[in-house]
C-alpha cells in the first residue's frame, strides 16, 4: 500500500527488508528481542557493510578484519557504496575473523554501532544524479559488542548469502509496484505528447510492460522457495536491466526536452534535475549495485548450469 501511494523512499528499508528477515532466520533470541522491535518502530536505521574498494561484487575477497578483544571484536577496514550510512545508527558488517582462511571461509557477520567517534568515519560519494546515497565507511578499531555476532564465528558467508537472497529475490515484489507506477507515467506522457505514434517506441513500451509482468510472475514463483541457488541472481538480472531500460525510454519519450532542466542554471547554483532525469541517471547503477550483472551470470553459470568455475585468487 505504501508503494502504491507513491510515498517517499523509506530510509529504514535496509533494516526492514534485509536485516530483519536475516535476524529472524539466523539470529539468536536475544538479538531478535534487542533489534527487531526498534527496526519495526523505525527507531534505529541500518546500513550494509559489504562491498570494499578491492572487493565489490566479488565479496569473498574482502579485507576488513575483526579481531577478538575479550568478548568483543575490533573491526578495521574500509567499506564502499554503503547506502544511507550517514543516517544509519547501525551497520551489519561482513568481516574476516580468520586471517588464515581463504575466500568465503573465515568470515563473520557482525552488528556494529555507527556512533563511535574516532573509530568510524563516513564520507559521502556524490553521484551523477547530484545526490549522495552511497558512502565510504572507514573502521579503525570499531567495537562490535559481545552478543552482536550473528550465526556464529566463521558463519558469515552463509548469513550474508541468506541476506542477499532477500535483497535480490522476492523482496523485489514491492519494488515492482513502484516500477509499475513509473512505467505508467512514461506511457501516459508518450500518449499525451504523441510519442506513442512512433512504432518503434510503442513496441518498446509494450515490451517494458510485458517484461514487468514476467518479473512479477517469477518473483511469485520463487516466493518461499529454498535451495534454488540461481533464483536471486535471475531476479537481479531481470529488474536491474529492466529499470535501466525504463530510464532510457523515459528520455526517448521526452525527446529533446529531456536535456532541459526544470530550473535556470547558473554558476552560482548547482544544476537541478527533474524526476525523470534523476531516474535516467541513477538507473545507470542498477546493473552494478547489489551484485553486478557479470557476477550474477557467473553464479548462474557455476551453481545452476554446472559450468567450470572461474579461477579466483
Amino acid at each position: 500500500e505504501y508503494a502504491r501511494a507513491r510515498a517517499p523512499g523509506r530510509v529504514g528499508h535496509i533494516g526492514e527488508n534485509l536485516l530483519a528477515p536475516t535476524l529472524i532466520a539466523y539470529g539468536d533470541e536475544a538479538q531478535k528481542r534487542r533489534f527487531l522491535p526498534a527496526v519495526a518502530r523505525g527507531e534505529e536505521l541500518w546500513c550494509q557493510g559489504y562491498s570494499e574498494p578491492e572487493a565489490g561484487s566479488d565479496l569473498a575477497g574482502l579485507r576488513t578484519v575483526a579481531v577478538r578483544d575479550g568478548a568483543d571484536y575490533r573491526v578495521s577496514g574500509q567499506k564502499i557504496w554503503t547506502s544511507l550510512a550517514v543516517e544509519a545508527d547501525w551497520c551489519f558488517v561482513l568481516a574476516r575473523t580468520d586471517r588464515g582462511a581463504r575466500r568465503h571461509r573465515g568470515l563473520s557477520f557482525l552488528l556494529v554501532a555507527m556512533d563511535q567517534p574516532g573509530r568510524i568515519a563516513v564520507r559521502p560519494i556524490r553521484q551523477l544524479s547530484g545526490t549522495a546515497e552511497f558512502n565510504e565507511v572507514f573502521f579503525d578499531g570499531a567495537v562490535a559488542r559481545a552478543g552482536h555476532l550473528v550465526g556464529g564465528e566463521g558463519a558469515g558467508w552463509r548469513v550474508a548469502m541468506g541476506l542477499l537472497a532477500q535483497e535480490r529475490g522476492v523482496s523485489t515484489l514491492v519494488q515492482q509496484i513502484g516500477f509499475a507506477a513509473e512505467l505508467g507515467e512514461v506511457v501516459e506522457a508518450a500518449v499525451r505528447g504523441g510519442a506513442v505514434r512512433d512504432p518503434v517506441l510503442r513496441e518498446q513500451l509494450v515490451r517494458q510492460w510485458a517484461e514487468l509482468k514476467v518479473m512479477r510472475w517469477n518473483a511469485l514463483r520463487t516466493l518461499g522457495a529454498a535451495g534454488d541457488a540461481g533464483a536471486p541472481s535471475v531476479a537481479k538480472l531481470l529488474w536491474g536491466g529492466w529499470h535501466q531500460r525504463l530510464g532510457e525510454l523515459a528520455m526517448r519519450v521526452r525527446g529533446a526536452a529531456a536535456a532541459v532542466g526544470p530550473a535556470d542554471w547558473s554558476a552560482r547554483a548547482p544544476y537541478e534535475l527533474d524526476a525523470w532525469q534523476r531516474l535516467s541517471l541513477f538507473t545507470r547503477a542498477d546493473t552494478i549495485y547489489g551484485g553486478s550483472d557479470e557476477i550474477q551470470r557467473n553464479i548462474i553459470a557455476e551453481r545452476v548450469l554446472g559450468l567450470p568455475r572461474q579461477e579466483r585468487s
